[in-house]
């Protein structure tokens, strides 16, 4: 049985297009990081559109890609807890399977936590990231991370750049108390690592907005009243 030092993640939901570029350039990356010592696993999350076959073909002919389908939408917190709890590496990871962020950056991700980091991330808000994306995203992004740090005293920049790192056996103690089963979920982690007192790394990435990604309404008022729950779970319920 081979050794596995790293666990790449790729989130997957509806995503067969996406996933046929993401899954030979993620191999390609991760082989020159970690040679041998790696495996790709694609959180398949209640697909229709032929992506659960898909990765099951690679699967076939790959033995470091793993398919951990759900019949189900669970959401991407959901999946990716499932996904984390299943992997073999004792270093972690996820990015998003639009590869928004740039591949090369994977070494510094995985990096950070070789030399001794509890949880690294890309950020899209530092003064020198690299990012091309619509104004109405750019304007919801500063805001929401505004609201972050204002309201929960996070140091952080950017909460949800789909692009982070764990050392496995940190992040497992964490997740029990981690409730966010969607989206809020990057967020929710990483208040709660800096709480635990977790060495965190933030670092300026490249990145480029996807193909039909919008900002809903909807799904901005579901994260703000995502971060005034968890304002009350860790000030008034202690949770």
């Amino acid at each position: 049985m081979r050794e596995v030092e790293v666990s790449a993640v790729l989130p997957a939901y509806n995503d067969c297009a996406a996933l046929k570029t993401a899954i030979p350039q993620s191999i390609e990356t991760l082989e020159a990081i970690a040679p041998g010592r790696f495996e790709l696993i694609v959180a398949e999350d209640g697909s229709s559109d032929g992506s659960t076959e898909f990765v099951r073909g690679c699967e076939a002919e790959d033995s470091r890609v793993r398919l951990l389908h759900s019949d189900e939408r669970l959401g991407r917190g959901r999946a990716l807890n499932r996904a984390f709890d299943g992997a073999a590496g004792s270093i972690v990871c996820y990015y998003d399977v639009d590869l928004a962020t740039d591949m090369q950056h994977l070494v510094e991700l995985i990096g950070a936590i070789r030399d001794g980091y509890d949880v690294a991330t890309g950020s899209r808000l530092l003064p020198e990231s690299d990012i091309v994306r619509s104004g109405g995203r750019e304007i919801a992004s500063r805001g929401y991370n505004t609201l972050v740090r204002t309201i929960l005293g996070s140091s952080l920049h950017d909460h949800q750049c789909g692009f982070k790192a764990f050392r496995r056996d940190r992040l497992l103690s964490l997740l029990p108390s981690v409730t966010a089963d969607h989206w809020f979920w990057d967020t929710e982690v990483l208040v709660r690592a800096q709480k635990n007192g977790y060495r965190i790394r933030e670092f300026p990435v490249q990145w480029r907005q996807g193909e039909g990604t919008t900002v809903r309404r909807k799904d901005v008022v579901e994260m703000g009243s995502a971060i005034l729950h968890l304002w009350w779970r860790l000030h008034v319920e202690k949770g």
